[in-house]
């Protein structure tokens, strides 16, 4: 069968399937995207140092698990405006407990691991499974890790639970451990595993921020090649859209800003996340490179504009009583724009409105999702940005299917729209 899809949109989906594989944790996302810009030609910034900007310049700064970058116009003054495009790097899974090598019954060797956010437990059974994220020597020095496929959450046999498909339930502590080993346990031990892989010594091992990632490549199939399925594409689709978007961005009138947040999943109330103080420290930082003061930067966000882009739902076929009985976000149709009365997400008329104007200059479709008055939806870090900045917000995302799955499912040309629009508004 022939493929309609743009040979754009493939090659998008593609590139955005290495970053996926590069990005196994919030730590390596952000790495990767900060490798990307600068080989995209920003600068890096250290928060330390002092940041001294120059008419044109491309820069880009890491914290942690969340990376921002910025495009500064020729030109640019105290009161420029931002448009700024938000995402996050943390995808739901398990992160490894403080002692975490169990010996199990019949000699298994197990993890001790806590659910991180919301995941849909069973999408993880019965999967090759990777730890990755980051060590810290007791010098302070940061080393990531990842270990590629080692362990796995074994499922019950339907031999011993007859009743299995009537109704799955999982203990999320007795249930959701792991195996990745057998015998006496004299080599049972995670940590110095992760500290060979990372090159050092186990005794040299301070503190560790350790999740689960999926194995299974990516990949691009269906009828005509149309749909792509992958693991944390909530909300690295994201992610990796802002990242093609600002390397391309050359603004005229706002200094074009993406931020990535770790953390959203759980809260995003840390030093690194949406709640926490990075973007707007960020924000005033550069307003100072520019001869701006407290009064100066009131001025330029009362001007700004902050897209904040995660994934959402997509109809789906089974469930469709679940959905909007109007409002059928569809999968191929384009980035959607998800409004909520009670500020869930933070869309009002004028980012409406505003989005709408960057989805035509881009040339891609849009439509809205709201949700089923009895199917509460969740929530983005568009309002918490919007209510620590006080800068005019939307949400939106791409819609897909099996959000919070070990492996989601989205249409090949939606994260190419999404990317297309985000770089209209970031080349105002």
């Amino acid at each position: 069968m022939t493929s309609s899809v743009p040979a754009e949109a493939r090659a998008h989906v593609d590139d955005l399937a290495a970053f996926v594989q590069a990005s196994p944790s919030s730590y390596h996302a952000a790495a990767e995207a900060a490798r990307r810009l600068t080989d995209a030609g920003f600068t890096p910034l250290a928060e330390t140092a002092a940041w001294e900007l120059a008419p044109g310049g491309r820069y880009v700064v890491v914290r942690d698990g969340s990376v921002i970058a910025f495009a500064v116009p020729d030109g640019a003054g105290p009161h420029t405006p931002f448009a700024i495009v938000g995402a996050h790097t943390d995808s739901p899974g398990f992160k490894l407990k403080p002692k975490p090598s169990v010996i199990g019954a019949g000699g298994w060797w197990q993890l001790g691991w806590e659910v991180y956010g919301g995941p849909l437990l069973n999408s993880w059974l019965d999967r090759e499974l990777e730890l990755a994220g980051r060590i810290v020597t007791l010098d302070g020095e940061e080393h990531l890790v990842r270990t590629g496929p080692l362990v796995r959450i074994p499922q019950l046999a339907v031999h011993l639970d007859r009743g299995v498909n009537d109704g799955l339930k999982l203990d999320r502590q007795r249930h959701t451990a792991p195996v990745w080993g057998l015998g006496d346990g004299e080599s049972a031990d995670i940590l110095a595993a992760l500290a060979a892989r990372a090159g050092i010594a186990p005794e040299r091992i301070g503190g560790y921020d350790i999740v689960a990632a999926d194995t299974q490549e990516p990949r691009v199939f269906g009828a005509g090649d149309e749909l792509f399925a992958s693991g944390r594409l909530d909300n690295l689709l994201s992610t990796h859209a802002g990242v093609v978007a600002i390397a391309g961005a050359r603004p005229t009138e706002a200094i074009a800003v993406f931020a990535a947040f770790d953390h959203e999943e759980v809260g995003s109330s840390s030093r690194s996340g949406a709640a926490g103080p990075f973007l707007e420290e960020a924000l005033a930082r550069i307003g100072a490179a520019l001869g701006g003061a407290p009064a100066d930067r009131a001025r330029a966000f009362a001007a700004s504009f902050h897209v904040s882009s995660d994934v959402g739902h997509s109809v789906h076929p089974n469930y469709p009583e679940k959905h909007d009985p109007a409002n059928h976000p569809i999968a191929g149709g384009g980035p959607i724009l998800k409004i909520n009365a009670i500020q869930r997400y933070a869309t009002d008329a004028h980012g409406a409105a505003a989005w709408a104007a960057a989805c035509a200059e881009a040339g891609v479709p849009t439509q809205e999702f709201v949700s089923h008055n009895d199917v509460p939806c969740g929530s983005t870090i568009g309002p918490i940005a919007a209510t620590r900045l006080g800068i005019r917000t939307v949400d939106v995302g791409a819609p897909i299917l099996s959000m919070h799955s070990a492996r989601e499912l989205t249409a090949v040309v939606d994260p190419w729209y999404l990317a297309r629009a985000m770089g209209a508004v970031l080349a105002r």
